[in-house]
């Protein structure tokens, strides 16, 4: 697949076939995520990677509740409460795995490296066939006590960018582009 083509086809995935992704696979796609430029070449990041369906789900489930009960200004969460409280709707779509990228605490562009790891790693899953979404939902609860225990995150990490991944049930239709904004001086 051309670069271009991965970038214009890629999408936010939210179904999945429930076939695993293999560790050579996701290893990869981590490959491709620490080949992202960083201020300083410091690469403040850092990978977690879920695969345990039942710690998906506890962390589907406690990052719901989290963001019921404590939604993060300007989010956009009243709009799916509905959603957040069905029992049956799981933050990560059932995807197989989850890949948590986190920063080193101490770095001022820790967040914006992160997220150009992020389009990274993205874009390789699209190249390879597979599904993503960056599930900002998860974020609050990840960095929280109860999340980094759960993942033995240290107190220095902190959580940017929950991506999973996995085989798309169905293919992603396209969403239509604004034409860019562009101001020429």
């Amino acid at each position: 697949m051309e670069l271009i083509e991965a970038i214009r086809s890629r999408r936010a995935v939210r179904s999945y076939r429930p076939d695993p992704v293999d560790e050579a696979t996701l290893s990869k796609l981590i490959d491709a995520a620490v080949q992202a430029p960083s201020a300083v070449n410091r690469q403040p990041w850092s990978f977690c990677v879920i695969r345990n369906p039942p710690i998906l789900t506890r962390i589907s489930n406690a990052a719901k509740a989290q963001l019921l009960a404590h939604p993060p200004e300007g989010a956009g969460v009243a709009g799916v409460a509905a959603m957040l409280r069905d029992p049956d709707f799981h933050l990560f779509y059932h995807a197989p795995a989850l890949i948590l990228i986190s920063a080193v605490a101490d770095d001022p562009w820790g967040r914006i490296d992160c997220a150009l790891a992020a389009q990274n790693l993205m874009l390789a899953a699209c190249d390879a066939g597979l599904g993503s979404c960056w599930v900002g939902f998860a974020e609050h609860w990840l960095a929280a006590k109860p999340g980094k225990a759960l993942l033995g995150l240290s107190d220095t990490e902190i959580p940017i960018a929950p991506i999973i991944v996995g085989h798309p049930a169905e293919p992603a239709p396209p969403v239509p582009r604004l034409p860019a904004r562009i101001r020429w001086i």
